[in-house]
């Protein structure tokens, strides 16, 4: 009876630390949910760098809809933002709301929204040069295929004038509108030598920069 004893527990001692081991180490994920994983972070990745070049802002419609024509601005909103005399499928309405590619003028003052922003320095200055050269005119868009709608859903475009002079360089030349990086566009070296011709210039934002 002792040596059966005996014998269970060297059974037991046999199996008990084999069991130990594999509880100690767990079993490696499947091969299957690894390759899953690595799939959906390189969708991701890959969806942030189209976002940064605007390409999930793009739609080819908008390229045939507004090239080769000509417009009338009814409105201009501000030193970088109009409205023309088409009307916009995309947003439905009768109207489109074109920003300008490429630069950014100073904000105006918002009295509706709580509370109210107050206009940046130089504000009306851009938006009355904008009115002033715009009216009358029958403008034309160039249309940049890989990005055409902003954030806020307004086209994003070139405004050519009917002397072929550039909106945005324009307002570059006077020094009211910084010229914007954020996305590649095909007159962007040219609006960034525009932008420090107006700072050496010391005109309009950067009137301050040499005193």
């Amino acid at each position: 009876m002792t040596t059966s004893k005996t014998m269970v527990t060297r059974s037991s001692d046999l199996h008990g630390p084999s069991r130990q081991v594999r509880q100690g180490h767990p079993p490696r994920p499947p091969r299957r949910r690894i390759l899953i994983t690595l799939t959906v972070v390189v969708a991701l990745v890959a969806l942030a760098v189209a976002d940064h070049f605007g390409l999930l802002l793009a739609s080819p419609s908008d390229d045939g809809a507004y090239t080769g024509r000509s417009f009338m601005v009814l409105r201009v909103i501000d030193g970088d933002t109009l409205i023309i005399n088409a009307p916009d499928r995309a947003e439905g309405t009768t109207s489109t709301r074109i920003r300008l590619w490429g630069v950014d003028a100073p904000e105006a003052g918002k009295s509706t929204w709580h509370p109210p922003q107050p206009a940046e320095p130089f504000a009306d200055e851009a938006t009355a040069m904008l009115t002033s050269i715009l009216a009358g005119e029958r403008i034309a868009l160039v249309i940049e295929p890989h990005r055409t709608r902003g954030r806020h859903g307004r086209l994003l475009a070139h405004v050519l004038l009917s002397d072929d002079r550039s909106a945005a360089e324009e307002l570059l030349k006077a020094g009211l509108a910084r010229q914007d990086p954020r996305w590649p566009h095909r007159f962007l070296e040219r609006f960034d030598q525009l932008e420090l011709q107006a700072r050496r210039a010391a005109v309009g934002l950067w009137a301050d920069d040499n005193r």
